[in-house]
Protein backbone atom coordinates (compact mmCIF):
# COMPACT_ATOMS: atom_id res chain seq x y z
CA UNK A 1 0.00 0.00 0.00
CA UNK A 2 2.85 2.49 0.37
CA UNK A 3 4.11 1.82 -2.63
CA UNK A 4 1.34 2.54 -4.47
CA UNK A 5 0.82 6.18 -2.16
CA UNK A 6 4.31 6.94 -2.70
CA UNK A 7 3.45 6.74 -7.04
CA UNK A 8 -0.19 7.99 -6.94
CA UNK A 9 0.92 11.37 -4.22
CA UNK A 10 3.10 12.64 -6.66
CA UNK A 11 1.10 12.23 -9.81
CA UNK A 12 -1.76 14.02 -8.22
CA UNK A 13 0.48 16.56 -7.49
CA UNK A 14 1.87 17.16 -11.11
CA UNK A 15 -1.67 16.95 -12.55
CA UNK A 16 -3.28 19.31 -10.29
CA UNK A 17 -0.27 21.95 -10.73
CA UNK A 18 -0.79 21.91 -14.43
CA UNK A 19 -4.30 22.06 -13.96
CA UNK A 20 -4.31 24.88 -12.25
CA UNK A 21 -1.63 26.74 -14.89
CA UNK A 22 -3.84 25.98 -17.42
CA UNK A 23 -6.96 27.38 -15.59
CA UNK A 24 -5.24 30.88 -14.79
CA UNK A 25 -3.54 31.14 -18.53
CA UNK A 26 -7.36 30.51 -19.90
CA UNK A 27 -8.73 33.05 -17.30
CA UNK A 28 -6.20 35.74 -17.63
CA UNK A 29 -6.58 35.97 -21.87
CA UNK A 30 -10.44 35.99 -21.19
CA UNK A 31 -9.95 38.82 -18.99
CA UNK A 32 -7.83 40.35 -21.39
CA UNK A 33 -9.94 39.54 -24.55
CA UNK A 34 -12.88 41.48 -22.33
CA UNK A 35 -11.04 44.32 -21.42
CA UNK A 36 -9.90 45.00 -25.42
CA UNK A 37 -13.76 44.60 -25.92
CA UNK A 38 -14.41 47.08 -23.76
CA UNK A 39 -12.15 49.61 -25.05
CA UNK A 40 -13.19 48.60 -28.44
CA UNK A 41 -16.79 49.89 -27.32
CA UNK A 42 -15.97 52.62 -25.61
CA UNK A 43 -13.82 53.72 -28.73
CA UNK A 44 -17.07 53.35 -31.07
CA UNK A 45 -19.53 55.51 -28.99
CA UNK A 46 -17.10 57.90 -29.45
CA UNK A 47 -14.84 58.29 -26.12
CA UNK A 48 -11.47 59.73 -26.70
CA UNK A 49 -8.86 57.18 -26.19
CA UNK A 50 -6.73 59.36 -24.33
CA UNK A 51 -8.96 59.38 -22.19
CA UNK A 52 -9.22 55.41 -21.33
CA UNK A 53 -7.34 53.57 -19.15
CA UNK A 54 -4.29 51.82 -20.45
CA UNK A 55 -5.32 48.11 -21.02
CA UNK A 56 -3.80 45.60 -18.71
CA UNK A 57 -0.45 43.81 -19.07
CA UNK A 58 -0.07 40.32 -19.40
CA UNK A 59 -0.05 40.17 -16.10
CA UNK A 60 -2.17 42.17 -14.66
CA UNK A 61 -0.03 43.95 -12.74
CA UNK A 62 1.83 46.62 -15.02
CA UNK A 63 4.62 47.20 -17.49
CA UNK A 64 7.34 44.90 -17.50
CA UNK A 65 6.48 43.59 -14.25
CA UNK A 66 6.01 39.61 -16.04
CA UNK A 67 9.65 39.96 -16.10
CA UNK A 68 10.57 41.29 -13.29
CA UNK A 69 8.22 38.75 -11.59
CA UNK A 70 10.17 36.03 -13.53
CA UNK A 71 13.61 37.66 -13.00
CA UNK A 72 12.71 38.03 -9.00
CA UNK A 73 11.59 34.14 -9.07
CA UNK A 74 14.88 32.97 -10.72
CA UNK A 75 17.09 35.10 -8.55
CA UNK A 76 15.26 33.43 -5.35
CA UNK A 77 15.41 30.06 -6.87
CA UNK A 78 19.23 30.41 -7.69
CA UNK A 79 19.56 31.63 -4.11
CA UNK A 80 18.25 28.97 -2.46
CA UNK A 81 19.78 25.94 -4.62
CA UNK A 82 23.52 27.53 -4.15
CA UNK A 83 22.48 27.80 -0.14
CA UNK A 84 21.12 24.32 -0.34
CA UNK A 85 24.27 22.98 -2.65
CA UNK A 86 26.71 24.59 -0.27
CA UNK A 87 24.39 23.70 2.54
CA UNK A 88 24.88 19.70 1.41
CA UNK A 89 28.62 20.24 0.83
CA UNK A 90 29.20 21.46 4.33
CA UNK A 91 27.28 18.47 5.53
CA UNK A 92 28.66 15.70 3.99
CA UNK A 93 32.03 17.06 4.31
CA UNK A 94 31.76 17.12 7.94
CA UNK A 95 29.84 13.71 8.30
CA UNK A 96 32.62 11.51 6.63
CA UNK A 97 35.59 14.01 5.97
CA UNK A 98 37.86 11.40 4.50
CA UNK A 99 35.53 10.49 1.43
CA UNK A 100 34.64 12.87 -1.21
CA UNK A 101 30.72 12.81 -0.43
CA UNK A 102 30.71 16.52 -0.28
CA UNK A 103 30.67 16.63 -4.29
CA UNK A 104 26.86 15.72 -4.49
CA UNK A 105 25.99 19.37 -2.99
CA UNK A 106 28.24 21.00 -6.13
CA UNK A 107 25.11 19.93 -8.46
CA UNK A 108 22.55 22.12 -7.06
CA UNK A 109 24.95 24.46 -6.21
CA UNK A 110 25.60 25.02 -10.15
CA UNK A 111 21.75 24.88 -10.72
CA UNK A 112 21.53 27.59 -8.22
CA UNK A 113 24.54 30.06 -10.25
CA UNK A 114 22.95 29.17 -13.68
CA UNK A 115 19.37 30.51 -12.13
CA UNK A 116 21.39 33.50 -10.83
CA UNK A 117 22.48 34.19 -14.50
CA UNK A 118 19.01 33.78 -15.82
CA UNK A 119 17.88 36.01 -13.68
CA UNK A 120 20.68 38.70 -14.99
CA UNK A 121 19.65 37.96 -18.38
CA UNK A 122 15.58 38.23 -18.00
CA UNK A 123 16.13 40.98 -15.80
CA UNK A 124 14.02 44.30 -17.63
CA UNK A 125 16.11 46.97 -19.55
CA UNK A 126 15.39 50.81 -18.82
CA UNK A 127 15.04 51.55 -22.38
CA UNK A 128 12.73 48.84 -23.23
CA UNK A 129 9.91 50.63 -22.51
CA UNK A 130 7.65 51.75 -25.20
CA UNK A 131 6.85 55.48 -25.70
CA UNK A 132 4.05 56.97 -24.21
CA UNK A 133 2.86 57.81 -20.61
CA UNK A 134 4.54 56.48 -17.67
CA UNK A 135 3.07 52.32 -16.71
CA UNK A 136 0.84 52.82 -19.87
CA UNK A 137 0.79 50.03 -22.19
CA UNK A 138 0.17 50.39 -25.84
CA UNK A 139 -1.70 47.25 -28.05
Amino acid sequence: MHDFFSIVVPVVAIVFGISMAIVRIVSQARLEELARKERIAAIERGIDPEKLPALPASDGYGLGSSRIRRAHGLLIGGLVLLAVGLGMAVVFAFIEPEKSHWVAGVVPGFVGIALLLASRIVWPKEDARPAGRPGETRY
